[in-house]
């Protein structure tokens, strides 16, 4: 629900904009007051979790999300959707990082890569599938569908979560650090505010420069922060261990480019090769059918190569398949599409399961809250800049060259964003992780 919400509404946005009489630019507003709200309130999800319980925690975040889906199908004007996309991302902001850390906290390091297997399938399957189930809902029924069928997947998910997840310990005396809290609230709204108004065109390019640069300073006074307070909202100590750092740095680079791919082949097709919404919808969704096939033999193939050899060949499958789409033209062969797309889905999902469980390897079980917390945030900045990233990137091209160009250029980006991953893990032990195969 949380990712898909990220993503699906994006194919409504011209339909709402109809329906609720607002510009096409004000209605953009409805994914980044989302994606805005879940990056400032990421950081408490890990210390309400600690002071009230996991279960409480989470229980309370679905059915938010659950009430609050609700209230954006239903609202009869604009103000009230934003209102609700509000309370939505609040709920996402707590929802997701306590449900990985209710697993986390209770898997052995030699467990992680299975168990990783699994809270990693929302983040390969719902931005591929979005796409198809958004152009599907638009063409044939209303935009509030969209977020109407949340109902039952909420609905389940509470009564699954009654019946199956322990309780945890609580801990009331927990400090709350609400300098550090404002600090990261001001850099990750900053920077994700910046990216929103960079995507809007030329003309807000400077004010975006300005708004980006003054919240990477201030995520800067965040990190000393957060390494020199005493209660800090959560530890950074973590990222002095190599394996879990990699995952900060070179898997940020993986999700901005992950996360936009399939953003952009989608108006690619739709835009440059003139595919009606739904089929370009069906050729995205092999990206989905590349993550479906690699999950069978994923965690095999990892602990047979190791995490190392793993990423390295993941990298550059996603390096070499995104350089590809920048190839497609209106005349080549529908197979083309499909092909670069499945193995760009193969690369994804192998990526992931690797990044994922080597992150957690050598993190003890006392320090895997502040992980979590680290890993959402920066998982979240990284989803939430893609798609602006590249919309600006494919936006400065256009300015010294055709549309179709501009979007190859995009395609030759996205691959190019693998070469920091790529680097960087040639450089990493032969041996990282291997506690956890």
């Amino acid at each position: 629900m949380q990712i898909m919400d990220s993503t699906i509404v994006t194919t409504a946005l011209p339909k709402m904009s109809q329906d609720l009489a607002v510009s096409s630019a004000t209605i953009s507003l409805v994914v980044s007051v989302y994606l805005i709200t879940m990056a400032i309130f990421i950081p408490l999800s890990g210390w309400i979790a600690n002071r009230y319980g996991q279960k409480t925690t989470w229980m309370i975040a679905v059915l938010l999300f659950t009430i609050s889906s609700f209230t954006n199908a239903i609202a009869p004007s604009f103000a009230l959707v934003l209102i609700s996309r509000f309370c939505q991302g609040i709920a996402a902001s707590l929802m997701v990082p306590t449900s990985r850390l209710i697993v986390l906290q209770r898997a052995p390091a030699d467990k992680l890569l299975e168990v990783t297997t699994y809270l990693i399938w929302p983040a390969l399957i719902a931005p591929s599938i979005a796409p198809v189930i958004g152009g599907f809902i638009v063409n044939y029924l209303s935009w509030r569908w969209i977020f109407l069928i949340n109902l039952p997947i909420g609905i389940i998910s509470i009564l699954f979560g009654i019946k199956l997840i322990p309780h945890s310990q609580t801990h009331p005396e927990s400090r709350f650090d609400l300098i550090g809290f404002i600090e990261i609230a001001i850099a990750s709204g900053l920077v994700l505010i910046g990216a929103e108004l960079a995507s809007r065109g030329q003309q807000e390019w400077g004010h975006a420069a300005i708004l980006v640069v003054i919240g990477l300073a201030a995520a800067v006074l965040t990190g000393h922060h957060l390494a020199t307070a005493s209660h800090p909202l959560f530890s950074v100590k973590s990222l002095r261990i190599t394996s879990f750092r990699i995952f900060q740095t070179g898997g940020s680079f993986l999700w901005l480019s992950l996360g936009s791919m399939p953003y952009l082949l989608t108006i690619y097709l739709q835009t440059i090769l003139h595919y009606s919404p739904i089929k370009a919808s069906f050729y995205v969704i092999f990206i989905f059918i590349g993550n479906i096939v690699a999950k069978t033999f994923a965690n095999q193939l990892v602990k047979k190569m190791h995490f190392k050899p793993a990423i390295l060949m993941s990298v550059i499958i996603i390096l070499l398949s995104s350089l590809g789409f920048a190839f497609v033209r209106a005349n080549s062969t529908a197979v083309l599409v499909m092909i670069l797309g499945f193995i760009n889905g193969v690369g994804r999902s192998l990526a992931l399961t690797a990044y994922n469980a080597l992150s957690f390897a050598d993190i003890d079980f006392a320090d895997r809250n502040s992980a979590n917390t680290m890993n959402a945030v920066s998982q979240t900045l990284s989803q939430g800049l893609g798609i602006s990233l590249i919309t600006v990137v494919v936006s400065m091209i256009g300015t010294i060259t055709n549309q179709a160009t501009a979007y190859e250029f995009g395609f030759v980006f996205l691959a190019a964003l693998m070469l920091y991953p790529l680097v960087e893990t040639l450089l990493v032990p032969k041996n990282i992780g291997d506690n956890a195969i």
